[in-house]
């Protein structure tokens, strides 16, 4: 049984316990949290919950640990310095910002002879290698991608850093004439700021400065600067009673063509519809921790991200039964 250690315990981090328990090559061994331990209740009853503080007393007795939190200020200092003592992987989706990360974190985890895989989950994850196969198959075209529409956990967590801010989501909206004009062909020729609008939902602190508020959601870089971003201020009550849940999705799509003169055109789309983005993010992390292990048994150090990671590694199926059922 692969041990698995879960850092943080919001609805990333749910997912993933929720994912391991339905796993029947893992073991859940210990939840790592930033309250205080004895106030969190999980969906694992036999599990304990430990501070983040005492989390190198469990070096030994954990294979792989899952990072759980979010990619602003978490993500950048605790995989690179937990990539020391554990093989790690994280979710980290600040797509600007991953080939430093990826520096770091590789630093890290070949000095400590582990694992790290990072930036995992559906973007950055399985629509990075969409496009990677797309543009391979079809070198001669354009892609675009189109997120939603959606909550974001990443832009969602911005928000909420954000002082004098209570509670906030974040839609991701594909602008419809766009992805209608990529789709037939027409054009592939978009910047992302105007493929998407950006909706914010805002519950802010009694008597915050609503305008100051706006103000740096809008100019926040990586995230809203250059965007259509509307903010909507709301209350506590409104936030719960429609946009409690979080759902998501999106497209990949690439033209291109072939033949003498391009005269074949194609077109290749993938396509996800998540009920739950934190809970398919879950997923595909639990897989790819998978993979971590059996890398790390393999005698592979060091980062990696999904171009890096063979489909095999992902499967609990043996390698003949997979040529069987999916080849």
């Amino acid at each position: 049984m692969i041990r698995i250690g879960i850092f943080g315990y919001g609805n990333l981090a749910k997912g993933v316990e929720l994912a391991v328990n339905a796993a029947g090559d893992m073991e859940l061994v210990a939840i790592f949290t930033r309250r205080a331990p004895e106030s969190v209740k999980t969906n694992t009853s036999n599990v304990p919950v430990v501070s983040v503080d005492d989390v190198l007393e469990w070096v030994d007795k954990i294979d792989v640990m899952v990072l759980c939190g979010g990619s602003f200020n978490d993500l950048p200092q605790q995989t690179p310095e937990l990539a020391k003592y554990f093989n790690v992987i994280d979710s980290f989706d600040t797509h600007a910002k991953i080939p430093e990360h990826f520096e770091k974190v590789n630093a890290s985890a070949l000095k400590a002879d582990k694992v790290a895989v990072i930036s995992v989950g559906w973007d950055p994850g399985m629509f990075s290698l969409n496009r990677l196969y797309a543009s391979a198959i079809l070198p001669n075209g354009k892609d675009c991608t189109f997120w939603g529409k959606g909550v974001s956990q990443g832009h969602s967590d911005a928000l909420r850093r954000i002082p004098g801010v209570v509670d906030a989501k974040q839609y991701t909206i594909p602008v419809d004439a766009v992805l209608e004009a990529v789709r037939k062909g027409e054009s592939f020729d978009f910047a992302d700021s105007e493929k998407h609008i950006r909706e914010c939902f805002v519950v802010a602190e009694e008597g915050a400065d609503l305008a100051q508020i706006e103000k740096e959601i809008v100019n926040m870089p990586n995230y809203f600067a250059g965007y259509n971003t509307i903010v909507h201020f709301i209350t506590a009550e409104e936030m719960q009673a429609e946009h409690s849940g979080i759902p998501h999705g999106g497209f990949v799509v690439r033209g291109g063509t072939t033949g003498v003169n391009g005269g074949q055109q194609h077109v290749i789309e993938y396509r996800l519809k998540l009920d739950s983005n934190p809970e398919f993010t879950a997923s595909v992390l639990t897989a790819y921790a998978r993979a971590a292990w059996r890398l790390f048994e393999k005698g592979e150090r060091g980062c990696m991200t999904v171009f890096d990671i063979a489909p095999k590694y992902l499967s609990t199926i043996s390698h003949t039964d997979l040529l069987k059922k999916f080849l």
